[in-house]
Formats: C-alpha cells, structure tokens, sequence
C-alpha cells in the first residue's frame, strides 16, 4: 500500500482498489462483530455463571445499538464530514470491546455490547455515504457490488476463526481482537482515507425535523407494507443467530470449531439466493419474488415446526432446514428494501435509515424472544420462526392492498446489503439518493 494518503475527489484507477479494500473494511467490522462469538457461546456462559440462553441476550442488546445508532450517524456526517464522527465511533467500539473481554457479569457485558453497537455501526454507515461522495453514479453501483462480496465472507470466516479463538485462547480473546481490529483500521482510515465530504453548519441536527421527516416516509403505504413485512421476514436471521448456538453445540453437541463450518454452509445459502435474485429479476417482478419468497419462507417454518415437534431431525436434517429457510430471506430482502425505498427520491438515504432501524430493532426483539423462552428444544425455535414469518405475509398482502399508485424501484435491489449481520448499509446521511 502507497504511504501517501488517497487524494479527495474522485478516485484513480490506481487508488480504488485501495479505496474497496478500506471500505469494505469498514462494512465487515459489525459483522465479524456479531458472527465471531456466537460459537464462545457455552464458554461464556460457564465463565459469567449463566446458560446459554441469556447469554444470547448480549446479541439483542448489540442489534439495538445497530438500530438506534445508524439513525443518528447520517445527520452527524452530513454537519462534520464523514471523518470526525468515523473516529469517535471506532474510538467507542474499541473501549467497549476491551470492556466486553473484562466484564465480570452478564449485565455489565449486555450493556457493553450495545455501545459496541453504536460506535461499530459509525464504520458501515460512513462507508456506504464515502461511496456516494468519491464515485460516480453509474461506478458507485459496480463499487457498492464489491463492498457486498466482501460483506458476505464475513459470515464465512469470522465464526470459524472465532471458534478456533476461543477454543484455544477463551472467548474474551475475541473481543480483544475484535479491538485490534478495530484500532487498525482507525489508524488505515485516518491514514490513508480522504475526507470526501466536508463539514456543512446549515445542516439541522435538530431533533423534532428529523422526527417529521421519518414520519412523513412511515405514512406511505408503499413504504410501511414492503419495509414491515420486510423486516419482520428478516427478524428469522437473527432468531437463527441467537438461536444456533444452542441448537448446534447444546442440541446437537457439535464443538466450537465444527460450529463455525455449519455456519458458514448455511450463510452461503442467504448470501447464493441474493445473487441468484439478479437473474430472477430478468423474468419476474419485485413484488412476485417478495411473495413467493415469504410464503415460501411459512410453508418453511411450518414444516419445520411440524418436524420439531415430531422429533424427525437430526443434525444433518437441520442444516438443510436452516439452509433452505435463510435462503428464503436472501431473496425477500433486497426486493422489500428496494420497493419500500421506490417512492423516494430526496428521501431515500433517510428511508433507508429507517429500514435498517426497523430490520434491528425488530430483529432484537425476535432473538430476545429465544432467551426469553428458554428455546434449548428446536420446536420453541421452530415456532418463532412459524410467527415472524407469518405476521410478515399477513402485513405485505394486507399492506399492498392499500397501495394506490405503486412505484417501481429503479435500482437493481441486489445492491441493498443482504448479509447476516449488517444491519442496512445504506443507511447514510438524509440527502443519499438510490
């Protein structure tokens, strides 16, 4: 890598290359946040004098902070530049995970894992803004392409190197070297990252424009019907995050390092069936594959349910299950996202603000749903899984009912992130534009 800093403006040939690689640095960091101690799980809690159950209450906490803090980091880089917030996020997220590899208690590392949240989403949410300010329109889509290959090796990788992490130096070692990370990447950004947006003092931080702002995209049924039903589908991931744990290494007894491979399997899954929607596309309207998708995703659950409660499983048997039902949210979420966000024009890096806000906080209240039932059985799982998915058909087909006038999305809904952890990337300051 050149020791001189990228230049601002648009990007060289030469200098783009660099430019992915730190942005796509920046996107990875909440995932390889949530996906590299899911498999420290039973270590955890044998360590904090707890079960695994609450243990995955420290992954509910973090997707609230995703949820609450990308709402603020768009308004923030569009008043101080992209930078300036940048460092005081990473800063936050590095304290925090040295915080979360010394806490003495369930509590204190609950509460940890969401400020971890809020200073690690900083780096996705810069990212994709730093994207619109240093490339052209019709570059800035073949870009945004490479940030989501990137983004998809991060369910592949981080819990496999979590689990042989763990397994040989504990599971607070994870968060060490999620700090490290962290504080390489603060010293790469401020290095070598130009400052692509300057600071703008007229840009209202205040509160209550911000508020009828939100309010004003919730009230269009376009967006509320495809956005809702979207996120609720979507909150079935992160039931499977907080949920597999304890099915593959409580259930199933698998170790930590065997852990990490079934993980990724069932990753390529979602990650295959978003790329494959590119080709499903040429054949079949957004809101055809949203349908099937979701009411695949039920006859899913259903049968999956149906199976659980039956004792029909074995490990094999549930891997295919798994497989099968993310692969069904790899296709409904680029097409929910990208019909929500189709109404919008000088709104639409808020609506996707606000999707992303949905997809987290609905998603934590899902996977809280798992430690607060005490799911150490697949057929509590399996019933979790019957209900999101169904609550999530019955708001799109009663939602497209009050739809008037349907806008059609004009940007491929492939480049909406679709990954098992990052929360909606595209979810950048209130001027972004599709």
């Amino acid at each position: 890598m050149d020791t001189q800093p990228i230049p601002s403006g648009h990007p060289t040939q030469q200098n783009r290359l660099v430019l992915i690689l730190i942005l796509g640095s920046m996107t990875a960091l909440s995932p390889f946040s949530i996906d590299m101690y899911l498999s420290s799980f039973p270590q955890m809690a044998q360590s904090l004098g707890s079960d695994v159950n609450k243990i995955s209450m420290t992954l509910s906490s973090y997707f609230i902070g995703l949820a609450s803090g990308q709402l603020f980091y768009g308004p923030l880089m569009d008043r101080f530049g992209r930078k300036r917030p940048l460092y005081i996020g990473l800063l936050i997220f590095i304290l925090t995970s040295i915080g979360c590899a010394y806490s003495s208690s369930l509590d204190m590392l609950i509460t940890l894992r969401f400020f971890q949240a809020v200073g690690g989403c900083s780096a996705g949410v810069a990212s994709f803004a730093m994207v619109r300010d240093l490339f052209e329109p019709k570059e800035s889509a073949k870009v945004l392409s490479s940030l989501i290959l990137i983004l998809g090796v991060s369910p592949l990788l981080a819990p496999t190197l979590g689990g042989y992490i763990s397994h040989y130096f504990g599971w607070s070692t994870v968060f060490m070297v999620l700090a490290a990370m962290a504080v390489a990447l603060l010293t790469i950004v401020k290095q070598f990252l130009p400052e692509s947006h300057e600071p703008d003092p007229t840009h209202i931080l205040r509160p209550l424009p911000i508020l009828k702002n939100y309010l004003s995209i919730l009230q269009e049924p376009q967006f509320y019907a495809n956005a809702l039903a979207g996120a609720v589908g979507f909150s079935a991931l992160f039931v499977y995050l907080a949920a597999s744990p304890i099915i593959f290494m409580e259930i199933f007894g698998v170790t930590e390092q065997h852990y990490g491979w079934i993980f990724a399997i069932i990753a390529a899954g979602l990650i295959l069936m978003s790329q494959l929607n590119v080709v499903l596309l040429k054949k079949y309207r957004n809101e055809q594959i949203l349908l099937g998708a979701l009411s695949a995703l039920l006859i899913g659950s259903l049968l999956f349910f149906i199976c659980a409660l039956n004792g029909w499983y074995n490990l094999y048997t549930v891997i295919a299950t798994l497989f099968a039902l993310l692969s069904c949210i790899g296709l409904s979420n680029p097409n929910s996202a990208s019909l929500a966000m189709a109404p919008f024009s000088d709104k639409a890096g808020s609506a996707a603000a606000l999707i992303g806000f949905l997809q987290m906080s609905i998603g934590a209240l899902a996977s809280l749903a798992v430690g607060v039932l005490k799911s150490q059985q697949l057929t509590p799982v399996s019933a979790i899984f019957v209900g999101t998915s169904t609550i999530a058909l019955v708001i799109l087909v009663v939602g497209n009912r009050k739809i008037l006038h349907q806008a059609t999305p004009l940007t491929n809904p492939s480049n909406v992130i679709t990954n098992l952890s990052k929360p909606s990337g595209n979810s950048t300051a209130s001027d972004q534009t599709t």
